[in-house]
């Protein structure tokens, strides 16, 4: 699924990829603005959180290398509260979240969320001080949406990974509801994915087959 769409980069690239992603989300209600939202703060957010997650990381080092199952608690404080799951759900289903019951659409959601958090989580752990470098912004001043656009040197040499966050004003504040590493959308991957999934045992066999991986990395 979304962890193949990385094979294209080296395997200790996932790790980077993951912190990226991680990092970059847990949104501060002081940047809540008024209706439509300046693009420029989508960007000031990025840059403010990314910081504050990096200094985490490092002091909190030591205390995750001993114990790294506290990287989940860390992540759902931070990041979940900021990301539109249901939103994100919605378009990875496409057709098929329209067909699913309320009950099944749900237990995706709870489950596909838990999926992210826990893969990048534990590749979270492997960050080694990678630098990111935020281009301009494209587009209107004040918009509903924006994409967050980035390059990221890695640590160990290599060439820069792009990466582009998509952004959309609810409730007066930024969400997430979609990442493309390297070009490649987390949505259209995982869309494409399920759906043959689905049209070979149906969603609620993917749901359980999601629900059985969760299991055995703890979820």
């Amino acid at each position: 699924m979304w962890r193949n769409v990385m094979d294209k980069y080296r395997r200790r690239d996932v790790g980077l990829a993951a912190f990226l992603i991680l990092t970059i989300f847990g949104f501060n209600s002081s940047f809540i603005q008024a209706d439509p939202l300046p693009t420029a703060s989508a960007q000031q957010l990025v840059e403010k959180t990314s910081e504050r997650m990096l200094q985490t990381l490092r002091e909190k080092r030591e205390e995750l290398e001993a114990h790294p199952e506290q990287i989940y608690d860390l992540v759902k404080e931070i990041l979940v509260p900021h990301f539109d799951f249901q939103r994100i759900s919605r378009l990875v289903l496409g057709k098929y979240w329209r067909q699913a019951s309320v009950e099944q659409q749900q237990r995706f959601v709870d489950e596909f969320q838990t999926l992210l958090v826990r893969t990048y989580s534990t590749a979270l752990l492997k960050y080694s001080d990678e630098k990111i470098n935020y281009l301009p912004l494209r587009g209107p001043k004040e918009a509903e949406k924006i994409p967050v656009r980035m390059e990221i040197e890695q640590a160990r040499g290599g060439s820069p990974i792009s990466m582009e966050v998509d952004l959309y004003e609810k409730e007066k504040s930024w969400k997430v509801y979609n990442i493309r590493i390297g070009g490649v959308s987390l949505v259209t991957n995982h869309r494409t994915n399920f759906a043959n999934e689905i049209r070979h045992g149906g969603l609620d066999q993917l749901i359980d087959k999601l629900k059985e991986k969760n299991q055995k990395t703890g979820g």
